[in-house]
């Protein structure tokens, strides 16, 4: 490619500098401030980035997928704006990213399963939901996972049927919302599950998603690592350097390219 020839300088170092314009120190701010501006709007209300740390979502979401999220989709606040912007329900089927009821509050990503006033139960691993049996091709059972009866069936009958690994508060709760062996989700309300049904801590264990936790829905997988549960969960500062160290080193041979720009549904 052919190069820009300079232009002759035959004017005075003095004389160009006296041409160059000045940028203040308030113009460096200012343009620093609308930068930081524009970027906290779009992670505020248009989209964000998250990763998927579990096989809760498998296969649909692996362990490694780092995900944008749209923040600016789902409506239900009653909020003035809503009128005016795009916005839609939630809507059953829809993958959801929210932030978790209790203990620290991480973000969780399931999918809806019943919205307001659906009443939901599980019969022999099969979902129903008013009455009817669901057609779930994203939905997978692991024969191998060792018996944990609401895998099988629930809500719970009775109080006797309340398993460890429940929520305390969800255990305490559960019965409010429980008719004729069905679990009705109460407005305001959502009732999630993970697709990869038998490891996935979902709406069985821990109770509804309320509408103020949802943050938005996936959208597209933007890059896909191969990775394990254990990479996410180690928390220490060191191991987290190393691990993110692994990571670069290894981008080429660990990236699963045939995920990258996958839409997510």
């Amino acid at each position: 490619m052919a190069e820009v020839a300079p232009v002759a300088e035959h004017r005075t170092t003095a004389a160009r500098a006296e041409e160059r314009p000045h940028t203040s120190i308030r113009e460096y701010i200012e343009s620093l401030l609308v930068t930081v501006i524009l970027a906290l709007f779009g992670t505020t209300f248009v989209v964000q980035a998250f990763k998927i740390p579990s096989q809760s979502m498998e296969p649909t979401l692996l362990v490694g997928d780092h995900l944008l999220v749209n923040k600016f989709i789902f409506g239900g606040r009653d909020s003035w704006y809503e009128k005016l912007l795009p916005y839609r329900s939630v809507r059953r089927g829809d993958i959801i990213v929210f932030k978790f009821p209790f203990q620290d509050h991480p973000h969780y990503v399931k999918r809806v399963i019943g919205v307001p006033g659906d009443r939901i139960k599980i019969v022999d691993q099969q979902v129903y939901r008013n009455g009817q049996k669901l057609i779930e091709p994203y939905a997978v059972h692991d024969s191998a996972t060792p018996y944990d009866a609401f895998l099988y069936n629930f809500p719970p009958a009775g109080h006797d049927d309340i398993i460890s690994s429940m929520q305390p508060e969800w255990a305490d709760q559960i019965f409010k919302y429980v008719q004729n062996g069905e679990i009705v989700v109460p407005p305001g309300n959502y009732f999630a599950m993970g697709d990869n049904r038998d490891h996935s801590w979902d709406s069985r264990y821990w109770g509804f998603v309320s509408r103020e936790a949802i943050m938005g829905g996936p959208v597209v997988i933007y890059w896909s690592v191969q990775s394990s549960e254990e990479e996410y969960s180690e928390r220490s500062f060191g191991g987290g350097i190393v691990s993110i160290l692994r990571t670069l080193i290894e981008i080429p041979t660990r990236t699963r390219w045939n995920r990258m720009l996958r839409t997510v549904h």
